[in-house]
């Protein structure tokens, strides 16, 4: 046991002092040491019930013979840090909890472990941390929002931000807005619709670090108290049987998570996950290998913001597990593989019904033949651009129109909401990239404000950047290289002539490459001045398409 090094022997007896010091008996040191990191603070609607979801693992780890300790993670609210200087801080954060949580776990000796995460990169930082760590870990979230509801439909962040758009056009006056305020986040969890939080819960299912249900039964359910209690004595048993992470985080373990990602319509930000997990686990994933997912996964399920349903209603119709069961019809997933129910994926998924045949689509009737997310390339992306086609409208598959070029995401905000933006153009907004930004911050303020005034079905946005989940519309991210590197974006002027065709995975500029060149030979970067953690994580970080992982002074 990993505990030996501070529980037993002569050398130990200092250690065990301090355990005293804790206030566990020396019955309880007999017991296996168990982490329980909980992500709980009070400036996160998602994370805010999590206290209790910790007390529900602890009373299970106790039950099933553990010693539970409690220990802390940080994370950021996306929707709070939206749209200032804030989002800088968001995507950086993965990287922190992943180095603290290696840290409390590989320096206390801990046996196995309970991650207790919610939003959107608390989730992929505690999986990083458990690939490293690699002893016994049980996912188990928060859970997320209930919808809101505003003149009786069902209401999302997404619905707020888009809100501001329509009362900067006019069509919405402000005593509306305020109603919106008030009614469309009305519980706590992680927002409502398919976004980053969400996609990533469902995706700790489909690759096995998850229980059935984990990301989807509601913040508010006592279903999720039940799960918690259910991964504490869970946890005990993978200990038992020495069930590891990297026993359970392959190569196919992640190829079942592309293939359910896109049949969900997950988050673009899935795209920088993935790989940066699979990185720690050993595992090298290049997204390009996303096409050719996508093009035998159908698209099953268009949950908010790219249809009118929302998570509640994914997990009355069965959760992520019968829309594994619908992808097991055709032999899209690895069904042999080992996960943290003690069991296979086609032992979990046997049961599975798909209970509404509207919210999730049975494979034979999808939303859309090939999935909800694609990668474009061209002069413009020579390595990738990520778009989540599931939710652009069929008249902007294919898209052609001028450059409209900032060099930061305040100033495109100025230029939508002052009405400078015509229907056709193409916003091109850059130096947000990972090392740009830095920080590679998400722009759901200018694509909420371009849906909100209702341009949504002629204007295209192009960063290198990323988008929020809860952003809709021909909004491609992650462009690699970035600006701040000497990609193509960086070369393209107002008026350049754009070309998006989704359908053939293609993003560029109608310029020669001789005039590529020339742009290039020419071009003075936009350094933006940052200090602290952000210019070390600017020296550090990698590009959007491998992942954004932080690169290793002297081996990368």
């Amino acid at each position: 046991m990993k505990s030996d090094s501070v529980l037993r022997g002569l050398q130990q007896a200092p250690h065990r002092s301090l355990f005293n010091a804790l206030g566990f008996t020396p019955e309880e040191r007999k017991k296996p040491l168990i982490g329980i990191i909980s992500s709980q603070s009070e400036i996160i609607p998602g994370h805010v019930n999590i206290d209790k979801i910790a007390d529900a693992v602890k009373l299970g780890v106790a039950e099933a013979g553990g010693m539970p300790v409690v220990m802390p993670a940080i994370a950021v609210c996306d929707g709070i840090a939206m749209g200032h200087v804030g989002m800088k801080y968001s995507l950086v954060t993965r990287d922190l909890i992943a180095d603290s949580t290696e840290c409390l776990l590989r320096a206390h000796g801990f046996d196995a472990v309970v991650m207790i995460p919610n939003c959107d990169k608390n989730v992929p930082g505690l999986l990083m941390a458990a690939a490293r760590v690699n002893i016994p870990t049980v996912f188990v979230s928060g859970g997320p929002m209930m919808a809101g509801h505003v003149d009786g439909r069902k209401r999302s962040l997404s619905s707020m931000f888009e809100a501001v758009g329509s009362v900067a056009a006019g069509t919405m006056t402000e005593e509306k807005l305020a109603e919106y305020e008030e009614k469309v986040c009305p519980t706590c969890g992680s927002c409502s619709g398919m976004y980053t939080a969400n996609s990533m819960n469902c995706l700790t299912e489909a690759i096995g670090m998850g229980l059935g249900g984990n990301g989807t039964i509601p913040a508010v359910y006592s279903a999720r108290i039940r799960l918690a209690k259910t991964a504490g004595y869970k946890v005990m048993e993978l200990l038992e049987k020495n069930i590891c992470p990297r026993d359970i985080l392959t190569k196919d373990a992640f190829m079942n998570a592309l293939a359910v990602d896109m049949a969900l319509g997950c988050s673009t930000n899935t795209m920088l996950h993935i790989p940066a997990i699979a990185h720690e686990a050993g595992v090298e994933i290049n997204m390009e290998i996303a096409n050719e997912v996508s093009a035998k996964t159908p698209n099953l399920c268009h949950l908010a913001p790219a249809g009118p349903t929302y998570m509640e209603d994914l997990n009355e119709a069965g959760g992520v597990y019968a829309v594994m069961h619908e992808l097991d019809k055709k032999g899209l997933l690895k069904t042999d593989l080992i996960t943290v129910t003690g069991k296979t994926v086609a032992e979990n998924i046997k049961n599975a019904e798909n209970k509404d045949p509207e919210v999730i689509r049975p494979i034979e009737n999808p939303y859309m033949p090939n999935g909800g997310i694609a990668v474009l390339k061209g002069n413009l992306a020579p390595d990738t651009g990520i778009v989540k086609r599931s939710a652009v409208v069929p008249e902007m598959m294919v898209h052609e129109g001028p450059a409209r070029v900032f060099d930061c995401e305040e100033d495109a905000i100025a230029a939508i909401l002052g009405g400078k933006i015509v229907a056709g153009d193409v916003v091109v907004i850059r130096y947000e990239g990972p090392k740009g930004g830095p920080g590679m911050r998400e722009m759901l303020n200018p694509t909420s404000a371009i849906a909100g005034m209702g341009l949504g079905s002629s204007v295209a946005l192009i960063t290198d950047g990323r988008f929020s989940g809860a952003s809709r519309g021909a909004s491609i991210g992650h462009v690699s290289p970035e600006a701040a590197v000497g990609g193509p974006i960086a070369f393209v002027k107002e008026g350049d002539t754009i070309l998006i065709d989704i359908p053939a995975n293609k993003l560029e500029v109608k310029i020669s490459d001789e005039e590529m060149a020339k742009r290039k030979a020419e071009w003075k970067p936009v350094v933006k001045e940052v200090t602290g953690y952000l210019a070390r994580y600017r020296e550090l970080v990698t590009s959007g398409n491998t992942g954004a992982v932080l690169r290793v002074p002297g081996k990368d």
